[in-house]
């Protein structure tokens, strides 16, 4: 998947900008604050129909003005119209009108429900927040797992959608029942048990392909560290379930008395983790900042191998490293075995340097939300 072009009009401090990119790397230099970021995020938007930054849609459009548009072209390789000037090409708009709800569009076709545009077009964005994969709690490693699958299986974020929207109306009535301060009743009983009916066949798919996932994953994410670190370290990555060692039916069952003193569900994949450990020890007390940097770029690299050269965002990852893990970084990015990157940094010379020799890069000055 390449994306050919790009048109912004009013999206966070992006006035307009027009850009047209290389099929394989492009660089966004300038300070910090001048825009960078955000012209990254207007790409994130094309494809998961929802900033990186804010949840808030109104929140992107530029201080003081009513509406946003965000264009991209792609050229997906894909034959639509045979024989066609547009063979392989396809157009992505978002627009965003205060107090209105946003308009996602293929083409001139408006889209009836956004989730089927989730994986039209793969992407893996590497940021400083990634982070919160070590420093937070298990939904942020859940996340990581259900962003990659999600790109490659549909029915898969339609049993991630189901659960999470029964999971939410089984708390709330463990809550309205616990709040009486009643014994259970044979109502709320029979209500208990049909979420969990409805429930255990959405978790056993989800659980399954995030196992599958996990599986092929490893080997993949341990090379990269390998290549980064020079082979200096050694780091491993293990999913952890309920799922592993028990039956969710029964589970759920045997643990409702419990779940109503609680007042949320104990048991289920929302409770999934990722178990990431850096020689035989908790990365996150062991590891120093490049270490960390080095494992969870590691992780998003390999996310970006799994689904096969999506377009591949890298905002501001050098910070903490190493000059030497820096040129790894740098070196493994541009084999044929990636796709299409665009790279954030301040530094335009620390840029040219590494890429010194690529005549196909490009590379864009972004200055107070205009870009050069």
């Amino acid at each position: 998947m390449i994306l050919i072009s790009l048109n912004i009009l009013n999206y966070r401090n992006i006035r307009e900008g027009r850009l047209e990119f290389s099929p394989k790397l492009n660089c966004l230099v300038g300070l910090n604050g001048q825009g960078k970021t955000n012209i990254l995020d207007a790409i994130y938007l094309l494809s998961f129909t929802k900033s990186a930054l804010t949840a808030i849609d109104s929140q992107n459009i530029t201080h003081g003005e009513d509406l946003a548009m965000v264009q991209g072209v792609y050229n997906d390789g894909m034959s639509r119209e045979q024989g066609s000037l547009n063979e392989g090409m396809m157009e992505v708009s978002c627009g965003l009108k205060r107090g209105l709800k946003k308009q996602f569009r293929l083409g001139k076709k408006d889209y009836k429900r956004l989730i089927d545009h989730i994986g039209l077009i793969p992407l893996v964005m590497v940021s400083p927040r990634d982070e919160r994969l070590i420093e937070d709690g298990s939904d942020e490693r859940r996340r990581f797992m259900d962003v990659v699958i999600a790109q490659q299986d549909r029915h898969y974020l339609e049993c991630l959608t189901a659960y999470n929207a029964l999971l939410k109306q089984r708390n709330t009535l463990l809550k309205q029942i616990a709040d009486r301060g009643e014994a259970l009743s044979a109502n709320d009983e029979s209500l208990l048990e049909v979420f969990d009916a409805q429930m255990v066949p959405h978790a056993e798919y989800i659980y399954g392909a995030r196992k599958r996932f996990i599986e092929a994953f490893i080997p993949v994410f341990q090379d990269i560290y390998n290549r980064i670190a020079d082979g200096k370290e050694q780091v491993s990555l293990r999913y952890i379930s309920q799922l592993n060692d028990r039956d969710l039916m029964s589970a759920m069952a045997r643990t409702r008395q419990r779940d109503l003193i609680l007042g949320w569900t104990s048991q289920g994949v929302h409770k999934d983790d990722l178990e990431m450990q850096l020689g035989d020890y908790p990365l996150k007390t062991v590891g120093s900042q490049g270490q960390q940097r080095t494992y969870v770029l590691s992780m998003k690299l390999a996310q970006a191998l799994y689904l096969n050269k999506p377009i591949l965002l890298l905002d501001d990852i050098f910070d903490k490293l190493d000059r030497e893990r820096v040129a790894r970084i740098i070196a493994l990015v541009q084999e044929d075995s990636f796709g299409q990157i665009f790279i954030t940094d301040t530094d335009r010379q620390h840029l040219t340097q590494l890429l010194s020799g690529d005549a196909s890069a490009k590379i864009f000055q972004v200055e107070d939300g205009i870009i050069k």
